[in-house]
């Protein structure tokens, strides 16, 4: 295959533009932790309650912290303002400070992670004054302390979110330290040594990911924040690097394959950062290197609008936002058009950008809550989305059912093929992903005219005896997406029979649909009046209801496109174009 020029906004690192006959296969599929890794981890938070672990919690109380490192992010400014009129909200969940019951919670579990994170001190600071926000700081903290200081356990002590609170606590500590009562300084920063000792006992036996890349983070930024804890940096770099490496792909995307996950640790790497230029200590290698694989890597998943695309239950985070925190890196790139390892595919001419998940889905001991998304794509015309996916099983609000929680990560619920209205791998409600998808070849192509990627996955093949191919092909004007999808007869299958099959295409809010009458054709009005027309051949056309969970984790109502057949025993294609008009 030829290595030809592309149009698409490469990274200028990436060598090699095709790949072929690429198997990606994912390992252990079907298996989260062992029994073994499981009684291991379940004795290991038991050691918490023990005289023993108490013990290696105590020592000698800090006077003070040796540096107070700036926040390189902004918070949320509706959620600080909430915090200023006593009120603390997340995802559309709602608790008066005054009466937050920390030891009988009555919130979820994502409410808990934003509280005991110390999240809350970043959205506060973005809105507020010193002056104003020092009480309503100390009036939460003071709470949490009272909770949580002297009793190690769950959620409050869980590694990650110890980390997170190291670095929220250093970076904000104007807010929580100014009190002149002495006693409480001394217990925030008691707590403040205690949660470091804590991550020094067990950061490793975090499961590979952004929770392992955060516990370390807060290894290496308590030790460096107080007296003392020097001496072990060297040791804690290197126990980061390892985190790193089992964390991240070599092409820089994160094991779980999420790209809210990418994004956490590039926000946990610059805040890491941010702790040694307070300290005047020059980062080690590995935080630059590191975010110069991540940034690119993530640039690669977002669409025409800067936002994220929706991929394995994440939402589309601003455009804006992703700018800023961008921009706190530091890093200057373009996007990675072919993350081989991550799995993301981007096809990207003149205003229009493709984002095509050509991986199976991560294993269960990487990522809780993965989905069944296999060949599923996003597609972008300037500002607009067209085709997406639902998203937002990880980023919904609290209102959300359940049962839509676990919707959203089914192969239904992205835009892709579904055969016998089934999963093309099983979905377990907790939170874990089963048999189906193990291996998936790839193969891409660039020329003058058109970039070319061609994918299939086994994950009907034991089932129903098929694997589905998907070929996307984008001309070099980026005024027309070519598809074809097809169920092939597998090598090695069971017993074949013939069965329905649906294509999705989710489309993007606001978009107006207008079938033709001979069922084969629509026309969408994207926002502002650009038209783009859909055809297909192969399966009757159809519109539908659909939902889309927004930036602010919202759902919203949308429409889809569905194709449905059926797939006799030697298989089907069905091709489908969509190009625009005018």
């Amino acid at each position: 295959m030829n290595d030809l020029p592309s149009h698409d906004d490469a990274n200028t690192g990436e060598r090699d533009d095709s790949v072929e006959g690429k198997w990606l296969v994912r390992a252990d599929g079907d298996k989260g932790l062992s029994l073994a890794d499981r009684i291991s981890e379940h004795f290991h938070r038991l050691t918490w309650r023990t005289p023993i672990h108490g013990l290696r919690l105590k020592g000698r109380y800090p006077l003070k912290l040796l540096a107070v490192p700036d926040d390189p992010f902004l918070g949320d400014v509706k959620r600080g303002k909430a915090l200023l009129a006593g009120q603390m909200t997340f995802r559309g969940e709602t608790r008066a400070i005054e009466s937050l019951n920390l030891l009988k919670p009555d919130f979820s579990a994502d409410f808990a992670d934003y509280l005991h994170s110390a999240g809350w001190l970043r959205d506060l600071s973005t809105v507020a004054t010193r002056v104003q926000a020092v009480p309503v700081a100390e009036a939460i903290l003071r709470q949490w302390l009272a909770a949580h200081a002297e009793i190690v356990s769950e959620p409050a002590w869980r590694p990650d979110l110890c980390a997170r609170r190291i670095l929220a606590w250093s970076a904000h500590a104007p807010l929580i330290l100014s009190s002149a009562d002495l006693v409480y300084r001394s217990a925030v920063l008691n707590a403040f040594a205690r949660c470091t000792r804590h991550l020094d006992r067990g950061a490793e036996k975090v499961a590979p990911g952004a929770a392992r890349v955060a516990t370390l983070c807060g290894v290496v930024a308590g030790g460096m924040l107080l007296p003392g804890g020097d001496a072990r940096r060297i040791a804690s770099e290197a126990a980061l690097a390892r985190a790193l490496a089992a964390s991240l792909f070599e092409d820089g995307g994160v094991v779980s394959r999420s790209p809210q996950a990418q994004l956490d640790v590039i926000m946990l790497l610059t805040q890491l950062r941010a702790v040694y230029e307070a300290r005047r200590i020059e980062p080690p290698a590995l935080i630059a290197d590191s975010l110069g694989r991540l940034v690119p890597a993530l640039l690669g998943v977002c669409l025409g609008d800067g936002g994220l695309s929706s991929c394995q239950g994440g939402g589309p985070v601003p455009g804006a936002e992703i700018a800023d925190i961008l921009a706190a890196t530091g890093v200057r790139t373009r996007p990675l058009r072919q993350a081989r390892e991550w799995g993301y595919q981007r096809l990207a001419a003149a205003g229009a950008v493709l984002v095509f998940d050509a991986a199976p889905p991560p294993v269960a001991r990487l990522a809780k809550g993965g989905c069944a998304s296999t060949l599923a794509f996003e597609f972008s015309d300037g500002a607009h989305r067209i085709i997406v996916n639902c998203g937002g099983a990880h980023a919904g609000i609290a209102q959300l059912p359940t049962e839509l929680t676990e919707g959203l990560r089914t192969t239904a619920a992205h835009s892709t093929l579904v055969v016998g209205d089934s999963n093309s791998t099983a979905v377990h409600s907790d939170g874990t992903l089963g048999r189906g998808v193990g291996e998936v070849e790839l193969a891409r192509q660039e020329s003058e005219n058109a970039s070319r990627v061609e994918a299939s996955h086994d994950g009907y093949a034991r089932r129903f005896g098929f694997i589905h191919r998907r070929q996307l092909i984008l001309t070099g004007d980026g005024r027309e997406l070519r598809g074809d999808d097809m169920l092939l007869p597998a090598k090695k299958r069971g017993r074949v029979s013939a069965n329905g099959f649906v294509i999705r295409f989710h489309l993007g809010v606001g978009i107006e649909v207008s079938p033709t009458a001979d069922g084969m054709a629509a026309l969408l009005r994207l926002p502002g009046g650009v038209l783009w027309q859909f055809r297909c051949r192969g399966g009757a056309l159809a519109v539908e209801p659909s939902v889309w969970i927004d930036g602010q984790g919202r759902p919203q109502s949308t429409v889809q496109l569905v194709v449905t057949g059926d797939t006799p025993a030697g298989g089907t294609s069905v091709g489908w174009v969509l190009k625009r008009a005018g």
